[in-house]
């Protein structure tokens, strides 16, 4: 049976396309819903009178999608978990925890129900999956999975190296290197001190 969408039907088409669907589909579910109307030829000739509005809508929401594809395509959103031992979670994070922390962390309000985790994820670390923003654009991102209270360790600390230079002059300089917290922020205080012995 011959039918013309009203709206977006996943894997069949969008708004104004013609398919062909088993009559039963339509009939129980289809035409009831308003997702579509057959496909008469008084509906079809009404359908060429409103194609150019169709068009516009559709190029509206293809901009749309763009724009939300731009948001989220190469992306990281982190996911806290109950860890257990050697990184298993205590259950699995599920779209659901998705979709909160993508609204929480880039701003995109998304419909769990687009998003491909490709299987369930029970282990904490990265995990590519897909969000489907319309028709076949789909963006794809990464869910950092970290156990529940989890501190990124500091990319750099502060450390201070005393010398003479060439010229017979004491100098006092600041290089950076990659430890833990604690290392981190005695070796700020102490640079803080030696350079303002230094400057004495």
């Amino acid at each position: 049976m011959k039918v013309i969408l009203l709206q977006e039907l996943k894997g069949r088409g969008g708004e104004g396309d013609v398919v062909d669907v088993a009559r039963g589909f339509a009939v129980n579910y289809l035409l009831p819903r308003k997702v579509a109307i057959e496909a008469t030829k008084g509906n079809l000739k009404q359908l060429g009178q409103r194609s150019h509005n169709i068009k516009a809508r559709e190029e509206s929401r293809l901009g749309e999608a763009q724009s939300v594809f731009d948001k989220l395509n190469g992306k990281t959103v982190k996911v806290e978990a109950k860890v257990g031992e050697e990184g298993r979670l205590f259950g699995s994070v599920t779209t659901s925890h998705i979709e909160a922390a993508i609204a929480e962390q880039l701003g995109v309000e998304i419909d769990r129900r687009k998003i491909e985790t490709h299987g369930h994820i029970k282990d904490v670390g990265e995990h590519v999956i897909n969000v489907a923003v319309y028709r076949d654009v789909k963006a794809e991102l990464t869910v950092n999975v970290v156990a529940e209270g989890h501190v990124a360790p500091p990319t750099t600390m502060v450390e201070v190296v005393e010398g003479v230079a060439a010229d017979g002059e004491s100098f006092v300089e600041v290089v950076e290197e990659t430890p833990g917290q604690a290392e981190t922020d005695l070796a700020v205080d102490e640079a803080a001190e030696d350079i303002a012995e230094a400057a004495e």
